[in-house]
């Protein structure tokens, strides 16, 4: 059996420190199975644009084309803010995604016995959350065209597209349905078909692919409802599925439920299940290099990487089982920290190393 290729991508920020926690939990787990396996590195967004001027440079392409799976720390900062459009860093990230088709993302929020007192909501609305976000990642507004900042009349006037053909929907649809059909069968498909052409379309062909699902019960909601549902009854919800717009802003509320953006992985899939894997969080440039950023979103990841891409189940709920026991022995970053008794505030490389002993 040839190595598994993976590509491991740090980035920007609190990238290489997030970064350098989890490769060391990565290789252990993989040692420990006798699967052989290479990693190589790369640069994307503003690392790429200092080194070689584009955020998603040549070399990187290659790489990111020929690997099996990529880890993904974060992207930006304010160092690049003030660039073209076409140079900034998130740049980058969206023209990997779309080089490699990654169109379905998953992004679950669930939240750890431990930290049911970090969430901003009361304990019995989180307590056993299991949420799963299937947010369609290559299609939308974000990639619509004609886009533009253009003078009209003497004004500036911005304009953005959104459109989605109707095998972008069915195909996303249809990876939705198979991860309700595993989980707990129900599916709430979040749009605004109540204003939107193209919303009317999602749900038209949502509505229309789940005649093939009879197992999986299918609801849909406006996503000005779904924002306040997350925070009044968040665990009504099983399996969301939604646009790129409406997912990248849900899955962000989603995050807060569980106490920290920082315990929150993601996975970026194409139709053969190749994936980029990344924290939810951003770059978090005000804490970067200063030993505070929480790396366990990152670690669970690279869990996403194991399970999805590589199949191997067993290896991705080690890593999982070690992140419980180091929240449950009260290991906290700052972000998770709280005013429970027994609290230990440890720093980046710490609660890694501690997840490694975990695993042992």
């Amino acid at each position: 059996m040839k190595p598994l290729n993976i590509l491991s991508i740090p980035g920007d920020g609190i990238g290489p420190e997030i970064m350098e926690a989890t490769l060391p939990v990565v290789e252990k787990v993989l040692t420990d199975a006798g699967v052989s396996y290479e990693i190589a590195h790369a640069k994307l967004g503003g690392q790429a644009l200092d080194e070689y001027g584009f955020p998603y440079p040549d070399e990187t392409k290659a790489l990111a084309q020929a690997a099996d799976g990529i880890l993904f720390g974060a992207i930006g900062g304010p160092k690049w803010d003030k660039m073209p459009r076409h140079l900034r860093p998130e740049t980058g990230l969206l023209a990997i995604r779309e080089d490699l088709g990654l169109f379905a993302n998953f992004r679950p929020a669930t939240i750890y016995p431990e930290l049911v007192s970090a969430s901003s909501l009361k304990p019995e609305l989180v307590s056993g959350l299991d949420i799963l976000i299937v947010r369609e990642l290559t299609g939308g507004i974000y990639f619509g065209k004609p886009r533009a900042i253009e003078e009209r009349e003497g004004e500036r006037v911005g304009f953005n597209t959104m459109i989605y053909s109707e095998s972008e929907i069915r195909r996303v649809a249809q990876v939705a349905f198979d991860a309700a059909s595993k989980r707990g069968g129900k599916l709430c498909s979040v749009d605004k078909a109540n204003v939107l052409e193209v919303s009317q379309l999602w749900r038209d062909v949502v509505e229309e692919e789940a005649k093939n699902w009879p197992n999986v019960e299918l609801t849909h909601m406006y996503v000005d409802n779904a924002a306040m549902q997350l925070v009044r009854a968040p665990k009504q919800f099983d399996v969301v599925l939604t646009s790129n717009l409406f997912g990248d802003i849900l899955s962000d509320a989603a995050a807060m439920l569980t106490g920290s953006i920082g315990m929150l992985p993601s996975a970026s899939l194409d139709v053969n299940n190749k994936g980029l894997y990344e924290p939810v969080h951003g770059s978090a440039p005000d804490i970067a290099g200063e030993d505070k950023a929480n790396p366990l979103a990152c670690i669970l990841s690279a869990a996403m990487m194991l399970r999805y891409t590589f199949n191997l189940s067993e290896q991705a709920d080690k890593i999982e089982n070690a992140v419980s026991k180091v929240l449950a022995a009260g290991y906290r970053t700052g972000d998770i920290a709280g005013q429970e008794v027994g609290e230990k505030l440890v720093g980046t490389r710490e609660i890694g190393q501690q997840v490694l002993a975990a695993l042992s």
